[in-house]
């Protein structure tokens, strides 16, 4: 943003201020002088008078740089000294303007009226240091905040990285115990599959950026490699049906936000059924929220307030705080019974549709 630009750069910014704070004194004075029905040279007496007090006040920035980190009273002390002081010699000015051109080159008897009633310059000057120091303030505060969300974004930014990098040893113990088993029986065909599907599946992982959403079009694209990798332990026992309707694949979700999940119900469902058993993939999107659904029909878990008892893996408690990181309360994550046997999992996001040029 333009403004934002000008505000960063505090030198530009000053200028800006400084010029166009004097513009609008002179405009004030300009609409009393035709109250107060002055004649028209008086405009230039405000010209030059505006003008004088712009260039009188330029000093007190710098001054007031030098002392920004006095200690208050100094500061005060400063600040009260040097307005007195440009607002006294401001109004000797406006003075000079007003007799040599208004007055046609008037000069007082004394020199000392030069110097009467010059208070009310001296409060504009006040009032300009005070707006300087509120200013910079602001700056300071905006600047600090700015570095407070910055900081804030890197920890948030690496909880997720974390998070999500915490899943790949988890799911690589799982496969290599796995093709470790099938070597030992020496299936090494299926073994050496096994391994094929593994490498596709991490180098899918390793080039997809933890920290951004993926459309969940692309993330069934690579639960499926991972659930190829599972059908060479399980073949003809493990059967997938994926129900996903044309908006919901354009939504976007965090990535391998449901792996960890249907390798928990392949885990502790389907490799205990010697029947084999079958997953289910449901996606929709309605009010303006994408709704996901994973269940399988295995023997089921003990649930307490859509809770699992007795849980000790990670992957449904990673899944829980990559959503409470990302979506923080705008979410809802629950378990329940599936009927007529198995564990359902619900997950309710805020709808996200991916650009498609992507």
């Amino acid at each position: 943003m333009k403004w934002q630009a000008l505000v960063d750069n505090r030198q530009r910014f000053f200028w800006v201020l400084q010029v166009a704070g004097w513009i609008g004194y002179a405009l004030v004075n300009y609409i009393g002088s035709k109250v107060f029905e002055m004649r028209d040279i008086y405009v230039f007496v405000i010209v030059l008078n505006a003008y004088a007090g712009c260039l009188m006040t330029v000093p007190l920035r710098y001054l007031y740089r030098k002392v920004w980190n006095s200690k208050p009273w100094v500061l005060i002390l400063v600040v009260f000294s040097a307005s007195y002081f440009t607002g006294t010699l401001w109004s000797v000015v406006q003075k000079f303007n007003l007799w040599e051109i208004y007055r046609h080159g008037y000069r007082p008897t004394e020199w000392f009226y030069y110097f009467q009633q010059g208070l009310d310059s001296v409060y504009i000057v006040l009032c300009w240091s005070g707006l300087y120091f509120g200013i910079k303030y602001y700056q300071l505060l905006q600047s600090e905040r700015q570095k407070a969300l910055k900081a804030n974004t890197m920890a948030h930014e690496a909880q997720l990285k974390m998070l999500r990098y915490q899943l790949n040893p988890h799911f690589l113990f799982n496969t290599l115990n796995a093709i470790s088993t099938l070597i030992l029986v020496e299936e090494n065909k299926d073994a050496n599959q096994m391994v094929a599907r593994l490498s596709e599946f991490l180098r899918y992982t390793l080039n997809t950026d933890p920290i951004k959403k993926v459309p969940l079009e692309q993330e069934i694209h690579a639960l499926n490699l991972y659930l190829e990798i599972e059908k060479v332990r399980f073949d003809e026992r493990l059967s997938i049906d994926v129900d996903m309707t044309d908006e919901a694949r354009q939504a976007l979700v965090p990535s391998l936000i449901l792996q960890p999940l249907i390798e928990n119900s392949i885990k502790y469902a389907i490799a205990h059924m010697s029947e084999g058993g079958k997953l289910e993939i449901k996606a929709q999107v309605f009010a303006n929220e994408l709704l996901l659904e994973v269940g399988d029909n295995g023997p089921g878990a003990e649930l307490e307030n859509g809770k699992l008892l007795n849980a000790s893996g990670v992957g449904i408690a990673n899944t829980q705080d990559r959503l409470k990181t990302l979506y923080e309360n705008n979410y809802s994550f629950a378990l329940s019974h599936n009927i007529p046997n198995g564990l359902k999992v619900n997950i309710r996001v805020p709808y996200e549709k991916a650009d498609c040029n992507e």
